[in-house]
């Protein structure tokens, strides 16, 4: 395995630019994009160019990672180009700049090319009152309910409404009354009324999840959103739809009802539940956590996340969660288990030593102990977990951290084949003392009768398991939710999270125990921050040299693996 430093350092290709105007504003942008589907260069839109100088467009059907359909209208523009003679040269005006002539109708700026010297307009009272009359439309059926709408906070039809529409509807006929929590898949749950046919959910999981499961059926107004006949919205990918319904058509079951989203702190974090390394957000209130959401970052995952990631969090809160420090089966404080745990570890013959430490600790704490391994001559393995993985974004290794693990020596290439003779070393008396993170080693070919045969278990875990009932000192650790870190994902992405929520009783960040027992072995003192820490552990892991903290940003940095 190569550990060279490096950041990514390919040379951007070089895309042809084009000047147009955006309310009178000129920029210069690129001729062509990437289609968000087959990767192609596509010419870019009237709602692209807009996007570059943060110039709002209204839409609902667009979708920036979808194929564009145009269906909404909300995004209707005026705009003009260069008039041309009858020798097809560009007309000048007196001052030499090209003669402006406006089209005399709109365009749909999602679907509409960019050409050289385009003019667009979003503000004027023409397209004041086209965004007017589309959203009249949208609302004749659309019931009048957001106080007890499950979107109500993040939806596009309530802010457009009140940005966009009028202030008083003329409309005093019968509304259209379509069918409502329409159980549509194990996860989805579907007010068919509130739906305005944007069909960002159909395109979604045809092109992008690739199950044509959704269609639209009846006509005019009485379209419906349907899953097939016969079958039930059921892949790993349903509640994205959810994420992307710009109404409150579709919801998640499991969130639904559940908080308002204004209440909710939003945090920057990372899905643990495989290799890839999703971004997200968690949404918590008062200490419990409400819902993952996917956070966007195209290196990695994109908008989207799976939904067996999204909805691994209720383990975090669980009542049978490790709170106390525990010293030979009695609760103790910190400073005295920590104090007595060095002082066996300094006494401990080298090579008597042995490390399991989970794929799923951060790069810092696998680092921390990997001082601790060089410091005590220890042997050391990770365990791997594999399982079933898919072409969109689950990795067949359900780890977050492995290369992590790798890159700080606690694991060889070939994660978990010195587990073997970690076991052997117990049997045969050579290994008395054995630290463990984050695994039940009885599970893995040390069992109860192995862990009996040692002078000192060290077991650091989040929930009860046959290794923390056996261990001669327990120490309470965080789940990811509740400290900040790094992982490295399967493509040798750093990427850091953010502490969301607070651990229970006396549980703490591993890496903050773990800083002080390796002062207290080994006389290394370092920072108590994690920031300084990471910029440490950078300095001194070769794969992380050039690497910092504060560089890393929302969306991390890759090195080689």
């Amino acid at each position: 395995m190569s550990t060279a430093a490096t950041t990514e350092t390919k040379p951007a290709p070089v895309i042809e630019k084009i000047k147009v105007k955006v309310d009178g504003r000129e920029i210069e942008v690129p001729k062509t994009t990437a289609d968000p589907i087959s990767g192609k260069q596509i010419p870019t839109t009237m709602i692209q160019a807009c996007a570059q100088i943060n110039v709002d467009v209204p839409h609902y059907c667009y979708h920036p990672k979808l194929p564009v359909v145009g269906n909404c209208r909300m995004c209707l523009v005026e705009f003009g180009t260069p008039a041309l003679g009858p020798d097809r040269k560009p007309v000048l005006n007196p001052d030499g700049t090209p003669r402006i002539a406006k089209s005399p109708r709109p365009a749909i700026a999602c679907a509409t090319p960019i050409s050289p010297g385009m003019e667009i307009y979003t503000t004027t009272p023409g397209v004041k009152q086209m965004r007017e009359g589309v959203l009249e439309f949208l609302l004749i059926n659309h019931p009048l309910d957001c106080p007890i709408c499950d979107q109500a906070g993040e939806c596009k039809l309530q802010e457009y409404s009140v940005d966009y529409g009028q202030s008083a509807s003329r409309f005093v006929e019968p509304k259209v009354h379509k069918p409502k929590a329409v159980d549509l898949g194990p996860r989805i749950v579907l007010d068919d009324e509130r739906c305005i046919l944007c069909t960002r959910c159909i395109r979604f999981t045809r092109d992008i999840a690739g199950d044509d499961a959704l269609g639209i059926v009846n006509r005019g107004s009485y379209n419906t959103l349907t899953a097939y006949p016969g079958k039930v919205f059921d892949n790993n990918y349903t509640l994205n739809t959810v994420d992307i319904c710009p109404v409150g058509a579709l919801t998640s079951k499991d969130f639904r009802f559940q908080m308002r989203v204004w209440f909710l702190k939003e945090t920057k974090s990372l899905c643990t539940s495989c290799a890839t390394g999703c971004n997200t957000i968690i949404g918590s209130r008062e200490g419990k956590i409400y819902r993952y959401e996917p956070r966007q970052n195209d290196a990695v995952n994109s908008c989207w996340m799976c939904d067996s990631g999204r909805l691994n969090y209720k383990w975090v809160g669980r009542e049978d969660r490790l709170k106390d420090v525990m010293a030979h089966g009695q609760k103790t404080i910190w400073t005295a288990a920590l104090n007595e745990i060095s002082g066996k570890l300094k006494a401990a013959p080298q090579g008597s030593v042995a490390i399991i430490a989970s794929a799923r600790q951060t790069n810092e704490e696998l680092w921390l102990l990997g001082k601790l391994k060089a410091k005590l001559g220890a042997a050391s393995d990770s365990i791997p977990r594999m399982g079933e993985g898919d072409k969109l974004l689950v990795s067949p290794d359900k780890n977050p951290n492995s290369n992590g693990s790798r890159l700080t020596g606690i694991s060889s290439d070939k994660m978990g084949a010195d587990l073997p003779q970690i076991a052997a070393g117990i049997s045969s008396g050579r290994i008395k003392t054995l630290i463990v993170f984050g695994e039940d080693v009885t599970k893995h070919g040390i069992g109860r009768d192995l862990l009996g045969k040692l002078d000192l278990l060290v077991v650091s875990d989040i929930l009860p398991n046959a290794t923390t009932r056996a261990a001669h000192y327990l120490l309470p650790g965080c789940a990811h939710a509740e400290k900040r870190g790094t992982f490295t994902n399967t493509k040798g992405r750093v990427q850091k999270f953010m502490k969301a929520v607070e651990a229970p009783g006396d549980a703490r960040p591993e890496w903050e125990f773990l800083h002080d027992l390796v002062y207290n072995v080994t006389g290394q003192n370092g920072f108590l921050t994690i920031e300084g820490l990471f910029n440490e552990m950078a300095a001194d892991v070769p794969a992380y040299n050039g690497l910092a903290w504060a560089a890393l940003g929302d969306t991390g940095a890759t090195v080689k693996i």
